[in-house]
């Protein structure tokens, strides 16, 4: 009993140093609650959050897994897992497979209230949208908000996949909304900037962005804006820049520079609105097989977006340099190991 007392204690204790930003006092608490009770799975799981936020994906991972095998019923945990999974890892598929694990209703795992359960239908809609399925990831999204209620996230992602298939002002209503429930969402703000941008409402755009970087500068960048003429410069000196080998190939392939990719060729080609480059043709290597007239061939950049990934002028005009690289690549059939040794990548 005393143990389990001390248990507890130890977790308050490291609760409080957690919110008041003294994560090595939280972890040294939660080292002591593991002393005390070396299988509890809430000390595990809040050791997991903090090396989580450190960078110490592995680890975290460790600690929910450990948690989970203290307690399968753990529903904090189950998310955790399930949320590194989706954004650190990359193991979309997997990601998948336990949403449905826990949303199949196996009396091993938690019993989810409605609030859980759309969380799991929210971070499912995230592993799907990684996974392309941007239709599966508005669905699910919007069973989340079915089932939860409306939550600010649930609304902005709704408005992310939106804009991601193009439909600008249905993501703008969506993307309002979700501002209108949390005014310090800098999700929201700043794809609601990208929506503005897309309908030509250029104050608006330049307003969100603002506010959106106010509030998360490192996640939230403003975009470097460039004039048209140094823009151009700096794609003919990507172009000089192609090792001699590369540059009589393509000659004759011009670059053409937009804003953004226009609503046909989002349509035709099935790209992200926020595509940097595009290469439109068909590459070398199967020309000889292909009726394809080559007055269609070209590679496209986009200055807008290419401004908003940016930090400043030089970090744009690498970037300029990657893409044309990229896109010419293309272009001459080249796989990604191929560009990487061609220095193309």
């Amino acid at each position: 009993m005393k143990n389990n007392d001390r248990y507890w204690d130890c977790l308050d204790q490291a609760m409080e140093a957690s919110h008041g930003g003294r994560t090595d006092e939280a972890l040294a608490w939660l080292d002591e609650a593991l002393r005390a009770h070396p299988e509890g799975a809430e000390a595990h799981n809040g050791r997991g959050e903090i090396l989580w936020d450190e960078g110490r994906i592995d680890e975290a991972l460790q600690e929910f897994e450990h948690a989970l095998r203290a307690d399968p019923k753990f529903v904090t945990a189950h998310l955790n897992r399930i949320e590194l999974m989706i954004e650190d890892l990359g193991e979309h598929e997997q990601a998948v497979r336990m949403c449905d694990e826990l949303l199949a209703g196996n009396p091993e795992l938690p019993r989810l209230d409605r609030g859980n359960e759309g969380e799991v239908y929210y971070l499912k809609a995230k592993a799907v949208f990684y996974l392309d399925d941007l239709e599966g990831a508005l669905f699910l999204t919007r069973r989340a908000m079915k089932t939860a209620g409306e939550i600010p996230i649930y609304r902005a992602f709704d408005g992310q996949i939106l804009f991601e298939l193009a439909r600008f002002e249905d993501a703008r209503r969506s993307l309002e909304s979700a501002v209108s429930l949390d005014p310090e969402s800098g999700h929201a703000l700043y794809h609601l900037a990208l929506v503005f941008e897309r309908l030509g409402l250029d104050a608006e755009a330049t307003a969100a962005f603002e506010k959106a970087n106010a509030l998360d500068p490192d996640h939230y960048p403003l975009p470097v804006r460039v004039d048209d003429v140094f823009f151009r410069r700096a794609v003919s000196e990507a172009i000089d820049n192609l090792p001699r080998s590369i540059r009589e190939y393509v000659e004759d392939v011009p670059v053409l520079v937009e804003d953004f990719p226009s609503q046909e060729l989002l349509g035709h080609e099935n790209v992200s609105p926020q595509i940097l480059g595009i290469y439109i043709g068909t590459p070398r290597t199967q020309a000889e097989h292909s009726a394809q007239p080559t007055d269609v061939t070209r590679v496209m950049l986009f200055k807008r977006n290419l401004e908003k990934i940016c930090r400043d002028q030089d970090d744009l005009i690498d970037q300029i340099q990657i893409t044309v690289r990229h896109e010419i690549g293309h272009h001459l059939g080249l796989s990604e190991e191929d560009m990487e040794r061609l220095g193309l990548a």
